[in-house]
């Protein structure tokens, strides 16, 4: 049977392979919607390649690219973060919502508004929304499937599992391309981007190299499987072959194995209930010769621990984190800022004190949010 599908960050990296998944299964596909920030280019492409209903850019000063590279292919073509909102409720089985940071957090909620069957890999929209996300999962009958590596991995440990029988989750992280680098003050753009396991866009990737990947991911966990925090634990895991594991009252612990490739966690979320191939070879376990674990180095690499305090606090205190993260990284990324002052700038956005109210609505939210990248700024400009 044909289902429906609209992948929100359609030309990032998590878009690029679930469309890889959906043309390696044409027949049990229908593409509605695709949407990009203003790669109109790739956007069309892939549009005119799925026959997609409808392409919509965030940027509107790109709608005439695009409208000009569709036309006379009969797909409609929209721009802004109304329209993106708009194509996102269109009724599918299946939304990939993949836009990255908070940006993705509107039309990810117009997904679930809808009712439908959301993948999400955007973790950002989880953490500085969590309660908002998760009341309008339960309000709306949506249903929640995790992309994210670790996430999917505890979601497949849980299965046949009962929430209540588990003591503990423990999220697994490569460490990044940074772990053994003494100096991190030194750190280039093109080091931090150059994760050795994973192919991912240039944010993700240096939240990796900070750790605040794992951070925000941690916080994640908690809004996905409400275990407690004191029960979700952090191991640093260079090979990245063990992707998360579960240990349940009776002392037996579960672990998800597969290969550095998102196109696995993808694939679980496309054939979810059920199983689909993939292009991956085996996982090679005496090739690989050996697992190792660290315990993180929260001294050098903060992040994980500012994660956890503002997952404590609650209220703002996660969108604050996740908001100024991502103008610490934007600005390290544009040579504005060392590696090593990003933790930096996050910690003291949230010493700062004065933050708005926990948010009770998206409104409340997008609020939080611009506030917070205000604020950061400004001590961007003052450092």
């Amino acid at each position: 049977m044909t289902r429906t599908i609209s992948i929100l960050g359609a030309t990032g990296s998590v878009g690029e392979q679930t469309l890889d998944l959906v043309r390696r299964n044409r027949d049990d596909w229908r593409v509605v919607a695709l949407t990009a920030n203003c790669q109109v280019a790739t956007l069309a492409a892939a549009a005119r390649e799925f026959g997609a209903e409808i392409a919509v850019v965030a940027d509107e000063s790109c709608l005439a690219d695009l409208r000009e590279a569709l036309e006379g292919s009969g797909i409609e073509a929209a721009a802004g973060r109304t329209a993106l909102c708009e194509a996102a409720a269109r009724p599918v089985d299946l939304t990939v919502a993949a836009i990255v940071g908070c940006a993705g957090l509107g039309p990810t909620m117009a997904a679930i508004e809808q009712g439908g069957t959301i993948a999400l890999a955007n973790k950002e929209a989880l953490v500085s929304a969590g309660e908002v996300m998760t009341a309008a999962v339960s309000r709306h009958g949506a249903t929640l499937l995790p992309v994210d590596s670790e996430h999917n991995a505890i979601f497949q440990c849980l299965q046949g599992g009962r929430i209540e029988d588990v003591r503990s989750i423990t999220l697994t992280a490569s460490g990044g391309p940074l772990r053994l680098v003494e100096d991190l003050s030194e750190v280039t753009p093109e080091q931090a981007i150059a994760h050795p396991n994973w192919d991912m866009g240039a944010k993700i990737s240096v939240d990796s190299a900070t750790m605040f990947n794992k951070g925000l991911e941690l916080i994640e966990a908690h809004h996905l499987f409400p275990v407690g925090l004191e029960r979700i634990r952090i191991v640093v895991h260079p090979q990245s072959v063990i992707h998360s594991m579960v240990e349940y009252r009776d002392g037996s612990t579960l672990a998800q194995l597969g290969p550095s490739d998102m196109r696995v966690p993808i694939a679980s979320c496309l054939a979810w209930p059920a199983r689909m191939d993939t292009p991956m070879a085996p996982l090679d376990l005496a090739a690989i010769g050996e697992l190792s674990f660290f315990a993180p180095d929260e001294k050098r690499f903060p992040a994980t621990r500012l994660a956890r305090e503002a997952a404590e606090a609650g209220g703002a205190a996660p969108a604050v984190l996740n908001a100024a993260n991502e103008i610490a990284v934007e600005a390290f990324l544009k040579r504005k800022i060392a590696f090593s002052r990003i933790a930096v700038l996050v910690e003291r956005v949230l010493a700062d004190g004065n933050h708005p109210d926990a948010p009770r609505s998206l409104s409340d939210v997008l609020m939080v949010d611009e506030a917070s990248r205000r604020r950061a700024t400004e001590m961007l400009e003052l450092a």
